[in-house]
């Protein structure tokens, strides 16, 4: 696993994940990926987002995905989620999916998730608590 990335959550490859030929489906990468990104939020103190302001939900506006190889039934795979960008209505992420049995990086993406205004639907700044969390383990984007 990368030495930049401090978090990672471990997640098994079950028949679930997979397609007829036993390699994990595409679209699964970003549940995986959803999954980290939130415990990656939960390990800076926060549980449960919308119990900051139920006014605010946090929603996925971009992302890009590079498949660089497959994961297959019964790996076990670690996805990271690395916050390396804050706007005022924004948070970046750079998340990959790796084997550390091989030490194979299978997915790099960057996802930005926004606040937005429940009702409106429309940005709204980002709770106070959250970007101070936020603020002090920014890391640079790999390029």
């Amino acid at each position: 696993m990368s030495e930049a990335c401090d978090f990672f959550l471990p997640v098994r490859v079950y028949i679930e994940d997979t397609d007829a030929g036993g390699i994990v489906f595409y679209a699964n990468y970003l549940k995986f990926m959803e999954r980290a990104r939130t415990e990656r939020i939960r390990s800076l103190g926060f549980p449960r987002l919308e119990t900051l302001n139920p006014d605010v939900l946090f929603v996925v506006h971009s992302l890009s995905v590079r498949y660089h190889g497959p994961a297959r039934l019964d790996d076990l795979l670690h996805v990271t989620a690395d916050v390396t960008g804050l706007g005022r209505t924004w948070m970046d992420f750079e998340q990959t999916v790796l084997r550390p049995e091989d030490g194979a990086m299978l997915t790099r993406s960057q996802v930005r998730v926004a606040c937005i205004d429940r009702e409106r639907q429309r940005p709204v700044a980002m709770p106070a608590a959250l970007r101070a969390a936020l603020q002090p383990i920014i890391k640079e984007p790999v390029a």
